[in-house]
């Protein structure tokens, strides 16, 4: 028995008596609703009755949280047209908030018949994809940590990657959301200083078929399939209940969680790949499809598809989804190929209302909003040109700082920049440091430890004929590619790592570090390791006992940055003739090694510079810093302003005696006042 539901709410909601079912299509003629047993047997299957502004809805009474079901649009095929309805394909909920079941590959997935794509395929597909599961609504909003944008340090990771082969991790804890609950972990994040956790996607996925056929599966997780619902394969019983034990245990440890999500495209590929949800609801609705050419998608993103973002469905969808994680207790996210949200089919706008209707949802105020500002479509760079209150990872920032510590002529004025906030690029309608999100390595592309490493990517395990992945790394390799025994060049390695990543938090901004860049992971070259589900892209934490006095010393880099308020300015603006803050007026100014302002030949020729920042009340020095940095390959002495009198840091030994810094070649240092 069903009877008409409620149209003003999509998805499963559970009641006493039943359950609601609601679904959204408007080209459908009718959805059927499907339900299963734990054996996955379709038990019983009905029409859903009532319609009202395209939302297919009933009531079905009985129905309890665990039920498993799917739905079946019933209406026109004629993918010339870009319709795609066919009843023999079991579709996932949108809305669904847990899946049951795994994807598997098999020729019934496609709607189409392989020997002719303008026939529809009548196998069915309900043995070969995951169920949705009618789940209990979030319940209690979950616990917020609020971490202030000028004290939060980013650190990226991969749940199971991070997790496969931690030594202190049972093996029912590896790869999985409980892996992070754990003491052993949390106690490391918590010494090593970061604040705020940044998750690669946990939404439900598919791999992807090519990568089936090699073998291989998607570590990284960038092929959503259902939006609302955590990835089985990181838990062990319930990835709801897990996912939700993981949120607890971080933030009972005073940790953020951020979470990385993908809403640029889905799983279901381009018109060869498999239906699942989206497309045989509402093809036209969710998809951008070439204008005259219905049948034919846009792939702005790479991937054979991309959302169609001025559809109202897809924001809803996108919208409800924040608030859903954000309701469970998430803190922010970073959004994959961000362009993608702000595109109008004539090209990207920072005013396009998803972004719009994004910043402005009552259910994400507070949440940290990230944007990866870059895709593979026409103008589709956009670093900068995200509205206010986005933050956007900066890749000049990795790209300047890393192209100055290989040396690169030309590079002094733009690492410059970087050190200061990138004002060239965010100093606009009132956005602050904080926006540029800095980073020397993330998940895609060298990590840290390869970056000195190596000058060739490494992907033959990807299957691609190494040709995926960045051509252009601005690595060196200091004279041996990949592994070496050689004591001289693994301490070259050694100090560019450090200058690195000491430039990255002595800098304004938001810093970001990759998991397993303070204890020197490698990925033995492979640069683009989305299907390396194997020790290629698990973290090998035995780099902590290798060279522990390397972690030691970014935990003391985190430490000083934590502690010197004028390295965290992120909260007050970007400083330039001089910026008032609530403690006194902070100013800051760029210095030859003869302690006199640079002269603008001086910015992009030399390579040795000296930042002097420094926090007055009238006429009182009340704090001061400098950054001290020495690109020769000689040492250099530096006249340092007074009363910096004390070495915070140095990435290698330097002197200073009466005034006077000796600065070792190929360094970086931080100098500031006794105390």
């Amino acid at each position: 028995m069903i009877e008409p539901g409620n149209p003003d709410e999509l998805g499963a909601v559970l009641t006493e008596d039943g359950c609601f079912f609601s679904v959204w299509s408007s080209t459908a003629d009718f959805i059927e609703l499907c339900l299963f047993d734990a054996n996955g047997a379709e038990t019983m299957n009905y029409r859903l009755p009532g319609t009202d502004d395209d939302v297919h809805h009933g009531f079905v009474p009985g129905v309890r949280s665990g039920q498993r079901y799917g739905y079946r649009a019933h209406g026109r095929w004629d993918p010339e047209k870009g319709l795609r309805h066919n009843p023999a394909k079991l579709l996932l909920d949108p809305y669904a908030r847990e899946l049951a079941g795994a994807f598997r590959w098999d020729p019934a997935v496609f709607d189409y018949q392989p020997d002719d794509p303008l026939l529809p395929n009548r196998r069915d597909s309900a043995p070969f994809v995951p169920l949705s599961v009618a789940s209990p609504a979030e319940g209690p909003p979950g616990k917020k940590v609020r971490i202030p944008w000028s004290d939060t340090v980013i650190y990226e990771a991969n749940v199971r990657g991070y997790t496969m082969r931690h030594p202190a991790l049972d093996e029912v804890d590896r790869g999985r959301f409980l892996g992070l609950t754990r003491s052993a972990v949390i106690d490391y994040l918590k010494s090593l200083g970061v604040t705020s956790i940044e998750l690669m996607p946990v939404q439900a996925w598919i791999d992807e078929q090519h990568l089936a056929r090699r073998k291989l599966r998607n570590l990284w997780g960038y092929n959503t399939v259902a939006f609302m619902a955590p990835m089985q394969r990181l838990a062990h019983r319930s990835a709801t209940a897990e996912f939700r034990d993981m949120l607890r245990a971080l933030h009972d440890a005073g940790l953020e969680v951020i979470l990385d999500v993908a809403f640029n495209h889905t799983a279901e590929g381009d018109g060869r790949g498999p239906t699942l949800a989206f497309r045989g609801l509402d093809n036209l609705a969710y998809y951008r499809t070439v204008a005259d050419e219905p049948d034919r998608y846009i792939n702005d993103t790479g991937t054979g598809n991309t959302v169609d973002a001025d559809h109202p469905i897809v924001q809803r969808l996108v919208v409800d989804s924040l608030k859903h994680w954000s309701a469970l207790g998430v803190d922010g996210f970073r959004f994959d190929l961000a362009p993608v949200l702000g595109r109008h089919a004539g090209g990207f706008s920072s005013k396009h209302p998803l972004l719009a209707a994004i910043g402005k949802e009552p259910g994400l105020s507070g949440c940290k909003l990230i944007a990866e500002p870059w895709d593979p479509g026409p103008g589709g760079y956009q670093l900068g040109q995200f509205p206010p209150g986005w933050a956007e990872w900066n890749d000049r920032f990795r790209d300047g700082v890393r192209r100055f510590w290989r040396g690169d002529r030309g590079m002094a004025g733009d690492f410059a920049r970087r050190l200061h906030g990138s004002a060239d690029l965010f100093d606009h309608g009132g956005r602050k440091p904080h926006a540029s999100i800095n980073f020397i390595a993330a998940h895609d592309g060298f990590t840290l430890a390869d970056t000195v490493s190596y000058e060739q990517r490494h992907n033959e395990a990807n299957g691609e004929e190494n040709r995926d992945g960045h051509a252009h790394n601005y690595s060196t390799n200091h004279g041996v590619e990949g592994p070496t025994d050689d004591a001289e060049i693994a301490a070259s390695r050694r100090r560019h790592r450090l200058n690195m990543i000491a430039s990255l938090l002595v800098s304004q901004g938001t810093p970001m570090l990759l998991a397993g860049d303070e204890f020197g992971n490698s990925q033995h070259g492979n640069n683009n390791a989305y299907a390396q589900d194997n020790e290629i892209g698990w973290l090998d934490w035995a780099g902590l006992d290798d060279d522990p006095a390397f972690t030691d010393t970014v935990r003391e880099l985190l430490r000083i940055r934590r502690e010197s308020p004028l390295l965290r300015l992120s909260g007050d603006g970007y400083i330039h003739d001089g910026l008032d803050t609530d403690e006194g007026l902070v100013t800051i100014d760029w210095l030859n090694a003869e302690g006199v302002r640079l002269e603008e030949h001086e910015w992009t020729s030399g390579r040795s510079k000296l930042v002097h920042l420094e926090r007055a009340r009238g006429k009182r020095v009340v704090d001061a810093l400098a950054i001290v940095v020495n690109g020769d390959s000689q040492p250099r002495s530096f006249t340092l302003p007074a009363p910096l009198d004390r070495v915070l840091f140095a990435s290698s030994a330097g002197e200073l005696t009466d005034g006077q810094y000796c600065a070792a070649a190929g360094s970086i240092s931080l100098i500031g006042v006794a105390r």
